[in-house]
């Protein structure tokens, strides 16, 4: 059923907008005595999912029970973080996704379904894990909250990703990374039914119907003005309500460039962005826009680690940004890495697969850290000397002769010419 449904590429949602349907939303379902949310963690702080859950702990009150940001392979979020996306969510209330230990397999999605769902490319069951708190916490309400936009694992983020990825464990986030990436990324970004979408939403189907799962998804748009705001607010628990707020954002998210840039320079800020592993969005989100022989330069004065989680960070460090081809290769004849597939799909997502040079400027990795991994190493005083932030716009520059696409939060959207958009 959809509760809410509410947005367009001109709407402006305030907070005073989204508190009114929500609130009308949720007086819809009727009281509720243990309620659990679940939303992003900080690397989603733009998807006023923040705002929402602690509107959500000002209508349900002593009722909400719990608050688990899905973390899926990320870390924990400090204390900052949780201070300033949810100011008013009491820390007693926060619970920390550990996705090694503390999941449960709920069910399997048969080979049959999975092989035919990604035309054969990965013909084994899909295992269904999320948190064990969402499956035995007992609770009559499950709220999922979260933004939807384009994303390179399974076509457009959030929904059923939210849960059996957010809250997920090793063996369904690693293979639920190495079919997106194994189907490729230039076949799924920016459209809502993808071989992934599909097995996931199997799942909550199968397994899931007697969970009081409800989602409240965002999408957020461009102002002109080189801010956000809010085109959309979709409330429910079924498919049309992800439909959507996926076809929405497609529509203020997409990019479609009418020429491919020479070069393309992406800033990472040093509040959202601290690794590769999340930093990469400047790759993926542009590589479908990027020309062959091209350059992509990324300006990431915070980024110091390559994987947030230490073991996929060795892997990353062993084995490097590589090609498609090579990644399968050392997926056949490795086991540290067949055995850690969502680590072998970001390699592949981190790749520019020999087509352009991706040179990062990092603040806190050395010279050798970033060769090492396959990249080309950038100043990053020297390159943000000859791009200045501050400058620039969103979109086409010239600047000292040089004509550059810039793209100040990789995370926002998806970038392509129109030859690439397969």
């Amino acid at each position: 059923m959809n509760y809410t449904s509410i947005g367009s590429a001109d709407t402006v949602l305030t907070d005073a907008d989204l508190r009114h349907h929500l609130f009308e939303a949720l007086k819809a379902l009727g009281p509720k005595e243990k309620v659990l949310a679940v939303p992003p963690d900080f690397t989603r702080l733009n998807s006023r999912a923040g705002p929402l859950t602690c509107m959500t702990h000002d209508f349900y009150g002593e009722a909400l029970k719990d608050v688990m940001p899905a973390l899926g392979t990320h870390v924990p979020m400090p204390e900052w973080q949780l201070d300033r996306m949810y100011p008013n969510i009491p820390k007693r209330l926060i619970r920390e996704h550990d996705w090694r230990h503390d999941v449960v397999t709920v069910g399997e999605v048969p080979s049959e379904f999975v092989s035919e769902a990604t035309e054969g490319i990965y013909t084994k069951a899909w295992p269904a894990q999320m948190n064990k708190l969402l499956w035995e916490g007992g609770h009559d309400l499950i709220l999922s909250i979260g933004q939807v936009v384009p994303h390179e694992v399974i076509g457009m983020a959030n929904y059923t990703k939210n849960i059996f990825v957010g809250t997920g464990g090793v063996a369904g986030i690693n293979e639920s990374h190495f079919i997106g990436a194994a189907y490729g990324m230039e076949r799924m970004m920016g459209r809502a039914d993808t071989p992934l979408r599909r097995i996931l939403n199997e799942a909550a189907d199968r397994f899931c119907p007697h969970l009081p799962l409800v989602y409240v998804l965002t999408v957020i748009g461009p102002d002109g003005h080189g801010g956000l705001v809010t085109r959309g607010l979709y409330i429910g628990d079924d498919h049309e309500t992800f439909e959507r707020a996926a076809a929405l954002s497609l529509e203020v998210n997409f990019n479609m460039l009418e020429e491919a840039p020479d070069k393309v320079v992406v800033y990472l800020d040093p509040e959202e962005f601290h690794s590769t592993w999340l930093g990469n969005k400047s790759i993926y989100r542009t590589r479908m826009a990027i020309a062959d022989g091209g350059e992509l330069v990324v300006l990431a004065p915070e980024v110091g680690t390559f994987g947030e989680d230490k073991e996929i960070d060795r892997l990353i460090r062993k084995y490097g940004y590589r090609t498609t081809p090579e990644v399968m290769k050392a997926v056949d004849e490795n086991e540290d890495l067949r055995n850690n597939l969502s680590a072998a799909a970001h390699l592949i997502h981190g790749s520019s697969e020999g087509r352009f040079t991706v040179t990062y400027c990092p603040g806190k990795l050395t010279r050798a850290e970033i060769e090492g991994v396959g990249y080309a190493y950038g100043d990053l005083e020297a390159q943000s000397a000859k791009y200045p932030i501050q400058a620039l716009k969103d979109g086409w520059n010239d600047r000292n002769g040089e004509r550059f696409y810039y793209i100040s939060n990789p995370a926002l959207g998806l970038w392509a010419h129109r030859d690439r958009f397969v």
